[in-house]
């Protein structure tokens, strides 16, 4: 009797043990980045967070020259402001953006809010749907940084780093 009650145990817990470990960190775990800026505005940026992994972005890793990337993995990065604000000195009302960038082949990066913010990656994105277009400041990153990373600081600076990049755009 208990051989027979120990083989559909053990079959348990090998499809148990089977489901947990399918549940791992995802690779390009989700992240939130947050901040009250002096303006009075809250803005949150909702993104996942790719790893370099040895690859060389720009190359054989997003985002790629002349290419709209997502700013981020998996679905569109979300940008949100609770209040009308300015980016780089030009208008955004209230609301839920794609967060999306365009890097040129003379490394000059664009930053796009687009009104089309739910949906994955960049495979649908439509120029068409773009509500702002800003340049932003690029440069070398302090320090190399393997994981994307979206920062916010008080005084509304929103700093873009990964690899051995930063690319900065101001929000007021």
């Amino acid at each position: 009797m208990k051989k027979i009650l120990a083989l559909p145990l053990l079959a348990a817990a090998v499809l148990f043990a089977g489901v947990a470990g399918a549940q791992n960190k995802p690779v390009s775990p989700p992240a939130t980045a947050s901040e009250k800026i002096e303006s009075g505005a809250t803005i949150t940026i909702n993104y996942s967070q790719p790893s370099v992994k040895g690859r060389s972005i720009g190359k054989n890793l997003e985002p790629l020259p002349g290419k709209v990337w997502r700013t981020g993995a998996n679905e569109a990065t979300v940008f949100q402001t609770d209040k009308d604000i300015t980016v780089q000195g030009q208008p955004l009302a209230a609301g839920k953006y794609g967060l999306f960038t365009l890097v040129s082949d003379n490394g000059e990066w664009t930053v796009i809010f687009n009104k089309t913010w739910k949906q994955w990656g960049a495979f649908n994105y439509k120029e068409s749907d773009d509500v702002l277009r800003v340049k932003a400041t690029t440069a070398k990153a302090p320090s190399f940084t393997e994981t994307f990373t979206i920062k916010i600081d008080k005084s509304g600076t929103v700093s873009l780093l990964w690899g051995d990049t930063e690319t900065d755009f101001t929000v007021k």
